[in-house]
């Protein structure tokens, strides 16, 4: 089983922590090695010149114990001499008498053991100056010299002073770096926290967002990382930015997705009631056909079955047209049904018209053409379909004696067509959904001329298709249709075509 890893403040502060013991470790050992030499040196200076006035005191008291005819001891020689503050370690080694050797303070005087002479005389084999340890006084630096009398002295200091400030360097050295190390920990979690503040609320609200239902019902993404919390001028911020910007991206498709459905669901119920009501038209005038035929072959029943047939023929009619216009948009809608070629927009406009004219003979017509006929790239019967869309509908959903008007422009971004009336103007609820499929300004207007609801999506999916653009602006009196078509514009020297008769 793997172990349990740790977490990133965990490694970061492990490796800041370790970092930085490892850089006062080092510290200390170069600092201590430094100090400790550098007293070891002052010691050894100082020892250096006590040895000398050792050396001499010494000679002195070999000539005077001479002529005595008496031995020479550590104890005679030191007899009268200056020793400094602490203790004073001096041995003598004459050549024809036992050594002897003494630790002499200010107020007392100790002798060495033999085992004392023979540390003493091993530690400084092969060297004059030397660190000897006695185990009943300490660490001592010691150093030999040899008189004129061939008598050694050996002359020693204490270490215990050196020791001394080494340990309590040891200590403040051990309490500095532990309480240092101490407050980097706590410093260091602390800006390390706050450094992945940021990283904690970007995994809270992924999480909250995982635990939302996105498959089902109304979804909508809510939750966002704070501002606070994504700061762009920081790479952690960055990071709460960008699950922000993915969240507003997700947030926005799955609406586009609820819509396309809400919409999906709104066309099949539509398109369900718009063919049932054929069909059952169908059904009712053949049943009563048959059962006419059946009863009577007389005039009046043969008048009637003639009749019915009729009805049933404009039912189908009908059928057929929706079925059309529901496999037009399904096939632009894959992109397809357009055959491009010169369009001449401006003698379009005036078949259109012309078309529109029988139609409603009560409503007023007016065409606006350039002096230069306007030819675009494009599918002509698709774009006389659009035409004719927008024309049927403003006069479907406008009463007698409106006037409707179709203008026609050159840009330099391409042609603009549009069609204006002056009638009642659109139900602004109904506007934003007004190029939906099934979609109706009036229902029962529409239901009277046999309106499916479709022309108005058809000619938007048909301008989409040719890289345009349909919209509407609409107010009571003013209501007018913007189609803008890419470029594609050529000037052709054929006549400007005649408009119709007003």
């Amino acid at each position: 089983m793997l172990p349990h890893p740790l977490s990133l403040q965990a490694r970061l502060m492990a490796a800041v922590i370790g970092f930085v013991s490892l850089i006062l470790v080092i510290v200390a050992i170069i600092t201590s090695a430094t100090l400790g030499k550098t007293l070891e040196d002052r010691l050894q200076e100082q020892l250096d010149a006590t040895s000398k006035v050792t050396t001499a005191l010494v000679t002195d008291r070999a000539r005077v114990a001479a002529l005595r005819g008496e031995a020479l001891t550590a104890e005679m020689a030191i007899q009268g001499g200056i020793v400094s503050d602490g203790s004073l370690l001096m041995a003598v080694l004459p050549p024809d008498s036992p050594a002897s050797g003494v630790v002499a303070t200010q107020n007392s005087r100790r002798g060495l053991s033999a085992a004392d002479l023979l540390e003493l005389t091993s530690g400084l084999q092969g060297s004059r100056s030397a660190t000897v340890s006695l185990s009943d006084f300490g660490s001592y630096r010691v150093t030999a010299d040899r008189t004129e009398n061939d008598v050694v002295v050996i002359t020693g200091l204490p270490r215990a002073e050196v020791q001394r400030t080494m340990t309590s360097l040891f200590t403040v050295i051990a309490l500095a770096t532990l309480g240092g190390l101490i407050l980097l920990a706590l410093t260091t979690a602390l800006t390390i926290s706050m450094g992945l503040r940021p990283l904690r609320a970007v995994a809270a609200t992924a999480s909250r967002v995982a635990g939302q239902p996105l498959d089902r019902g109304e979804v909508s993404i809510t939750e966002r990382v704070p501002d606070y919390e994504a700061d762009p001028r920081t790479e952690v911020g960055r990071v709460g930015v960008a699950l922000n910007t993915l969240l507003d991206h997700v947030d926005s498709s799955l609406a586009a997705r609820q819509r396309n459905e809400e919409r999906m669901r709104r066309f099949v119920a539509d398109a369900s009631h718009e063919l049932r009501t054929p069909l059952a038209s169908i059904r009712g005038y053949s049943e009563l056909s048959l059962r006419a035929l059946k009863q009577s072959q007389d005039a009046p029943t043969v008048e009637n079955t003639t009749s019915a047939l009729e009805r049933i023929q404009a039912q189908s009619l009908r059928m057929t047209r929706l079925v059309e216009d529901l496999l037009l948009l399904a096939r632009l809608d894959e992109g397809a049904e357009l055959v491009h070629g010169e369009v001449d927009l401006s003698q379009l406009a005036v078949e259109a018209l012309a078309d529109a004219q029988p139609t409603a003979p009560g409503h007023h017509w007016k065409l606006e053409t350039p002096g230069e006929p306007v030819t675009v790239v494009g599918d002509m019967g698709r774009l006389h379909q659009v035409v004719g869309n927008l024309l049927a509908n403003a006069r479907t959903h406008t009463p007698e004696g409106t006037t409707i008007t179709l203008a026609l422009a050159a840009t330099p971004s391409g042609a603009e067509l549009r069609v204006h009336d002056d009638g009642p103007g659109i139900d602004p609820a109904v506007r934003e959904e007004l190029f939906a499929r099934f979609a109706r300004g009036d229902v029962s207007r529409a239901r009277q001329t046999g309106g499916t609801g479709l022309g108005l999506a058809i000619a938007k999916a048909i301008v989409e298709g040719h890289g345009g653009t349909i919209a509407v602006e609409s107010a009571p009196g003013d209501t007018t249709f913007t189609v803008r078509l890419p470029s594609g514009l050529r000037s052709s020297p054929s006549p400007r075509p005649e408009p119709p008769v007003q």
